[in-house]
């Protein structure tokens, strides 16, 4: 892409001195509650987001003031681990020093605060690192928060693929040390910075990865630019697979976006999987767009120069030689919710937690719940990808006392259905500057209607549609891996996509674009009436829409996406 014009988060980057900027500066200046000029951008790489209120903004306007300014935090937390002791110390925090006073669960398998002030955000830094969490690389264009199935069950599979994680998010992580100097005080030293992985202007665009347990694909590798698909023998981690160009977000009206599965590369074995990371991500670094943004992501790089050539490259560059797949399956990937027993004899409980919002709610007090239970539990809480909350290692004689609390404070309530625990929405409004329709505030209600819809129509209670809504085409609520998923086109309008299967393999194209709620809620209820009455034993509502010929299948992503 040389001989093109690069974009200007090019020019940003190169000028950033290792992401430092003008951020120190702007801190200081109390004259605005945001940031000015590039660092808008660059505190990205410090894993924020500058936000407003959007619901007050046309009246602060009226008012002569500027938004009401303040960041997101997303915290790195490689395959969603946190301690008791750390959970409270955030609890404390949202409670103390954001504006909404809410934790809020990510499908991304960590955990963010909303509305932080100027004035709170270097005490935010340093409050997380006094109990060994940053938020270093949890957006930009760099490697995000490493996923990890949370697979409460094989407790010690489990305990090998998320050391994985971990060791892979490290080995990913930049090397400046700008976070440690602009946030925690540290020391400014005259060496020069190096990124002997990621490089001086770092990736082309955002990059995902995750490591994968079947049969659960909880963690929906086709959303991720790097997948590690874990093998065993025996019960013991052998290797990965290895899983390449995944990625959901698109643009509206530009066909040259689109969403796509990752493609299979092949086996290696557990000593080359940070080489083979390293590899897939520089072979990115240095062949990705850097010109258009919006064709900069890793599935593009695969399109436009041939998955075989990019594959070839990753060999290279990891001294190694991809062997055949090993076989496996993804069967689900939804989380357990309840009590389940690992093969360890510790019990797990996955607390279903809607929109991943925890927050005190008039009867139902969740956010106190959790932190009530942080004060007694000695195991350590994990956060999924699905935005739910597994409180894991509970010994036999603690079990009563973990379900008492989490029922006295709702977190427990036997009469959610099986609906509403597979359905899932993106922040959006009004915190979200993208958002261009409602989605997490939405989906209560929306679930509710579909709810009524498949009994309406006789389905048993069991059964349901993996649902998801997304505020605009980025993809942060999966939609393109959906059943039926609402992508945001404007305020109370949404293109409709159908034929995603349940176990996560397979890109639904669009029904129906910029239709309204009651457009939509009338579509489903004619597609739930026939497949209450048409299907075939045991067939999913995703896989009779294209049997049935309502929708084409998306084998190839950008040409069935858009024929």
């Amino acid at each position: 892409m040389t001989d093109q014009k690069l974009s200007d988060n090019e020019r940003l980057k190169r000028e950033s001195n290792f992401l430092r900027g003008t951020i120190e500066q702007d801190l200081g200046d109390r004259m605005t509650g945001g940031f000015t000029a590039d660092n808008f951008q660059l505190i990205r790489f410090h894993g924020m987001y500058q936000q407003d209120d959007r619901d007050i903004r046309a009246e602060r306007a009226k008012q002569k003031l500027e938004p009401l300014h303040n960041v997101m935090l997303r915290a790195r937390m490689p395959g969603g681990i946190i301690t008791p002791k750390q959970w409270l110390a955030i609890d404390k925090f949202a409670d103390e020093h954001t504006s909404y006073g809410s934790i809020r669960l990510t499908t991304r398998q960590t955990f963010q605060f909303h509305g932080v002030l100027k004035p709170n955000i270097k005490l935010m830094h340093q409050t997380l690192n006094s109990i060994g969490i940053d938020s270093i690389a949890t957006a930009g264009d760099v490697n995000r928060n490493v996923l990890c199935t949370t697979n409460p069950v094989e407790s010690e599979l489990h305990q090998e693929a998320y050391e994985w994680a971990k060791k892979i998010s490290e080995h990913l992580l930049p090397k400046t040390r700008a976070y440690a100097e602009i946030w925690l005080d540290g020391e400014k030293l005259e060496t020069t910075d190096e990124e002997p992985i990621l490089g001086s202007t770092y990736l082309p665009r955002k990059f995902k990865t995750t490591v994968v347990i079947p049969p659960q694909n909880d963690v929906d590798v086709h959303a991720n630019d790097l997948n590690f698909v874990a093998i065993a023998d025996n019960g013991k981690l052998v290797g990965f697979n290895v899983l390449v160009g995944g990625g959901l977000a698109m643009t509206h009206g530009d066909h040259s976006t689109y969403p796509r599965r990752a493609d299979d590369f092949g086996f290696i074995p557990l000593e080359k999987t940070l080489d083979v990371a390293a590899a897939v991500v520089t072979t990115q670094r240095d062949w990705g767009n850097r010109s258009n943004r919006k064709n900069a992501k890793t599935k593009y790089t695969l399109d436009r120069v041939g998955s075989d050539v990019f594959k070839a490259e990753v060999e290279k560059r990891a001294g190694v030689k991809f062997e055949d797949s090993r076989p496996y399956e993804f069967t689900d990937r939804g989380d357990r919710i309840g009590w389940v027993e690992g093969i360890d004899g510790k019990h797990h409980l996955a607390l279903f937690i809607e929109n991943g919002r925890l927050l005190d709610y008039p009867n139902k007090p969740l956010k106190t719940g959790v932190a009530e239970i942080a004060k007694v539990h000695k195991g350590d809480f994990r956060m999924t990808a699905n935005q739910n909350l597994i409180v894991a290692g509970v010994l036999a004689k603690d079990k009563k006392k973990i379900e008492k609390i989490a029922r006295d404070h709702g977190l427990i309530d036997d009469g959610v259905s099986e609906q509403r625990k597979n359905s899932m929405a993106c922040v959006s409004l009004p915190t979200c500057p993208l958002a261009m329709a409602e989605a997490e505030r939405f989906l209560p209600e929306f679930v509710t209607d579909v709810e009524g819809i498949l009994e309406k129509h006789g389905l048993e209670k069991d059964e349901n549609i993996i649902l998801r809504v997304t505020g605009c085409p980025n993809g942060c609520g999966r939609a393109m891996l959906a059943e039926i998923g609402l992508v945001g086109k404007a305020p109370g309008r949404y293109n409709l996509h159908l034929g995603g299967n349940r176990n996560g393999t397979r890109v639904p194209k669009m029904y129906r674009e910029n239709i309204t709620v009651a457009q939509i809620m009338d579509e489903i209820d004619g597609l739930v009436s026939r497949w209450s009455t048409e299907r075939q034993e045991g067939e999913d509502f995703g896989d009779f829409t294209i049997r049935a010929g309502i929708i084409e299948e998306v084998k190839v992503s950008k040409r069935d996406f858009y024929g």
